[in-house]
């Protein structure tokens, strides 16, 4: 049964069960929700009939005489819900739109960078840090998604404080895809559409889960955005698919389920950008979530990708002349391969992934963007507390990157050397209170030339998230 027609049945039985002192009552409540129904428009006219005449030919008295004043009043016959299944997938037949639910979150911030030497701390996805910025909403995510079919499952979400580089926001989308599933058990699936590209459980892992506030340079800069357009071949066990789903439920912050092996091909230049060279991207994941036998999970994945990336490129003024760095008009060798190792937190929690690879990069005399190697990662501990005020979820991450900004323009060289400390609460599920303190060791400003460095500096943030 699907979840419409459970609802509409279980609202059924509902009130056959809950009138039970009176038929009439019964009657009456029954119709009145029909009517319901049928006005918002999840049923026709005739449908309602149809369904009417079940419930009534249920009804006491129905088909027989009423019995005599002395005797017992008889209990309401209540319709099964077997009876009125059949009826209620008539009336829902071809109405896929009825099976897409509606969710999502809201991040409201406040970020300051309290100091630092050198150039001033720039962060590529979150523009609040910066003296001239103070309260921001960094995502306002609206997810519509749903099984169209047995066959057939739709994904969209929309952002509607994106940031487009520029001076202003816009809505923008994110994600855009469709599961076309190859077997009954669901085990099989090919995703087409635009969606995350399967690199870095940090990457897969929604942000509304994750507790630091954003992710980690290392592994956000193979895909910035972390999503593009693409085709892929995804399997996982029903079992595999079942532990994704509970890693979330649960609130231990899993990744949700992207398979335990995926394999595909993307457009490459990331999130909603045309491709620049007809080359794609291919890529390779393998991912399995582990239950020991006292309950703990742990999760353990390697994966890869490699094509040729276009690098966006600027003018650069040096020595009193200008010039742009020139590239292969088919870009650069863009390849990399990673670990990941996540401990959940029960209660106590370990996060670790670390990335190698080469990919495209601004030369030493700025002339060319070049080819160069990188790596980079993080390591997360995290603890998770339940008590009576609510839940409690401390955490400290170290990460690092020493490479390339590919996405930037000219592709400048890039160093990361960070430490996060922070706390995460929450007192309802729908909403969730979080702190956080940086220290900067090191950090390229990789926006605008001279690509210098930040240094010994320190940031604050705080965010209010809504979920719903």
């Amino acid at each position: 049964m699907t979840g419409r027609m459970a609802l509409v049945a279980g609202a059924v039985m509902g009130v056959w069960l809950g009138s039970a002192v009176s038929a009439e009552a019964s009657n009456d409540a029954l119709l009145k929700l029909l009517q319901v129904l049928r006005d918002r428009g999840s049923i026709t006219a005739a449908e309602y009939e149809e369904i009417r005449l079940v419930a009534a030919a249920d009804a006491p008295g129905a088909a027989a005489a009423a019995p005599p004043a002395a005797a017992a009043p008889a209990a309401p016959t209540v319709p099964s819900v077997q009876d009125l299944q059949p009826v209620i997938a008539k009336s829902l037949a071809g109405k896929w739109y009825e099976k897409l639910g509606l969710r999502g979150y809201t991040q409201f911030r406040y970020e300051d960078a309290l100091s630092w030497n050198g150039q001033p701390i720039e962060i590529p996805a979150d523009r609040a840090v910066n003296k001239t910025e103070s309260f921001m909403i960094r995502r306002g995510r609206f997810v519509i998604s749903g099984d169209a079919t047995e066959r057939l499952s739709l994904y969209a979400q929309v952002d509607y404080q994106a940031s487009t580089g520029a001076a202003d926001f816009s809505v923008q989308a994110r994600d855009l895809y469709a599961d076309v599933t190859l077997d009954k058990a669901k085990a099989w699936r090919v995703r087409l559409g635009q969606s995350k590209v399967p690199f870095g459980f940090v990457n897969m892992q929604s942000s509304q889960n994750r507790a630091p506030l954003e992710r980690p340079d290392a592994l956000n800069s193979a895909v910035e955005g972390e999503r593009d357009l693409g085709a892929s071949l995804i399997w996982a066990s029903p079992e595999a698919r079942k532990r994704f789903r509970d890693l979330t439920g649960l609130g231990l912050k899993g990744s949700g389920d992207y398979g335990v092996v995926s394999v595909g091909a993307y457009a490459g230049q990331g999130l909603n950008r045309s491709d620049q060279n007809g080359d794609p991207h291919v890529f390779g994941r393998v991912q399995y979530p582990f239950k020991l036998k006292n309950g703990h999970y742990f999760e353990l994945g390697v994966q890869g990708y490699r094509g040729r990336f276009v690098s966006p490129t600027q003018a650069i003024t040096t020595g009193g002349v200008t010039f742009t760095p020139s590239q292969r008009t088919d870009g650069q060798l863009d390849e990399r391969v990673a670990g990941t190792f996540v401990w959940y937190p029960q209660p106590i929690g370990l996060e670790a992934e670390w990335t190698v690879g080469r990919g495209p990069a601004l030369s030493a005399d700025l002339r060319t963007i070049g080819l160069e190697s990188l790596q980079g990662g993080y390591l997360q501990l995290n603890y998770r507390k339940q008590t009576s005020l609510g839940t409690w979820f401390p955490f400290t991450r170290w990460h690092y990157y020493d490479g390339n900004r590919k996405f930037a323009r000219n592709a400048p060289h890039s160093k990361v050397n960070e430490l996060d400390f922070g706390l995460e609460f929450a007192k309802w599920a729908e909403v969730e209170l979080t702190g956080m303190f940086t220290h900067t060791f090191t950090r390229t400003r990789t926006s605008t030339f001279p690509y210098g460095s930040a240094t010994s500096g320190s940031r604050i943030g705080v965010q209010v998230q809504w979920n719903y």
